[in-house]
């Protein structure tokens, strides 16, 4: 979509998608330990193909553990708290270390704006929807002209006089490696809407994550105006923005950034990562497949990814809000790092905004990558 240090698949039945085709369907904080979360069912029909053997890509039991420790590294610590004071923006940095606990962040508790962030809670209740049979990944989905958002939707260009078919699996492809803002938006109202993400994020134990309105509302108000049904496809939004003064615009941005309609912290957001990676907000066999999607982003190649090192793997999803002159917003990033030993680290850097070039916000990110592969074991 779009300053206090811490010491503290998809697999065979999805293949990823590298163009437009990914639409189209075959027809400060301290340092502190994750709360527990209810375990998941598994899910009554298996998620996987017969036959499908795809290596996972979560640590397993007999995946080599480094030595435990409880304790972030102290170069890390170090290392954070650097990039973090050090960046000239309000950034929010959360390092969380899924399989030993200990958390390293920078601003890590104030909400930030999520933008995009956000499709991965989508993609977590589409998922819990698969595991309890209320929907399958093949599940038929009609996307009308009305249901278009604004900004970035390839799935625009394939719609006809009566829409386009599709399948849920098909839009959670597009949502989550194209950042599609109307795949998600279909697959946001087809789970029961805004309210129903807030609840399922509260029931999971997923502390200090928020979700908006809907991306057409959101980004709306984020500028200052009320959402109309004639600007689905996003044109007359625009055109209704641009007639908008700068200083009426202005004054809608900082009332946005002030208290993010779609807040979240980066302590929560690695919150919500881990217990992920952990199997428990999903059956194991979705929280892989959700992760496979995630490994499979074409969003963000230098931002967080850009860090990585031979043997490493990021699976990640990142979110880019709106821009008022050289004023950036919600440019973002957020993944679960594993290394070649099969341990992982939740992820999260959010900048709130900057004036900083593009350049400039993706090093920041590659950098607090490479920090933790550094430090690592």
């Amino acid at each position: 979509m779009l300053r206090t240090a811490t010491v503290a698949h998809i697999g065979a039945l999805l293949a990823p998608v590298a163009l437009l085709a990914a639409c189209v369907p075959a027809a400060p904080s301290a340092v502190g330990h994750a709360p527990s979360s209810r375990s998941r069912p598994a899910p009554a029909v298996p998620l996987s193909r017969p036959g499908s053997a795809a290596p996972p890509i979560l640590a397993t039991s007999a995946t080599p553990r480094p030595k435990r420790s409880d304790e972030p590294p102290a170069a890390l610590l170090n290392a954070v708290q650097a990039l973090g004071a050090g960046f000239r923006g309000q950034v929010a940095i959360s390092v969380r270390d899924v399989d030993h606990g200990w958390i390293v962040a920078w601003n890590g508790e104030r909400p930030h704006p999520q933008q995009s962030v956000s499709k991965l809670w989508v993609a977590i209740a589409v998922f819990d929807a698969i595991d309890y049979q209320r929907l399958s990944l093949a599940t038929p989905v009609t996307v009308t002209a009305a249901d278009l958002t604004v900004f970035h939707q390839p799935i625009r260009a394939l719609l006809g006089p009566n829409g386009y078919r599709t399948t849920v699996g098909a839009l959670l492809e597009c949502a989550l490696t194209r950042s599609d803002n109307t795949c998600n938006d279909v697959l946001l109202w087809k789970v029961g809407g805004p309210a129903a993400i807030r609840r399922m994020l509260q029931d999971k134990g997923v502390i200090g994550v928020g979700f908006g309105p809907g991306e057409r509302e959101l980004q709306a108000k984020t500028a200052g105006l009320v959402w109309r049904r004639e600007w689905a496809g996003g044109w007359g939004f625009l055109q209704a923005r641009a007639a908008l003064p700068a200083a009426e615009r202005r004054k809608a941005l900082d009332r946005y950034l002030a208290a993010p309609y779609d807040g979240a912290s980066a302590n929560g957001i690695t919150l919500g990562l881990s217990l992920l990676a952990q199997n428990k907000l999903l059956s194991q066999g979705a929280t892989d497949r959700l992760f496979r999607i995630m490994l499979a982003s074409k969003t963000g190649p230098m931002r967080l990814k850009s860090g990585l090192r031979p043997g490493w793997k990021m699976a990640h999803k990142t979110g880019t809000g709106q821009e008022l002159g050289s004023l950036a917003t919600g440019y973002n990033d957020v993944g679960l790092l594993t290394g070649p030993n099969g341990h992982r680290y939740a992820i999260a850097v959010l900048i709130a905004s900057t004036r900083e070039p593009i350049p400039v916000r993706m090093r920041l990110m590659g950098d607090v990558t490479r920090a933790v592969i550094r430090t690592a074991g």
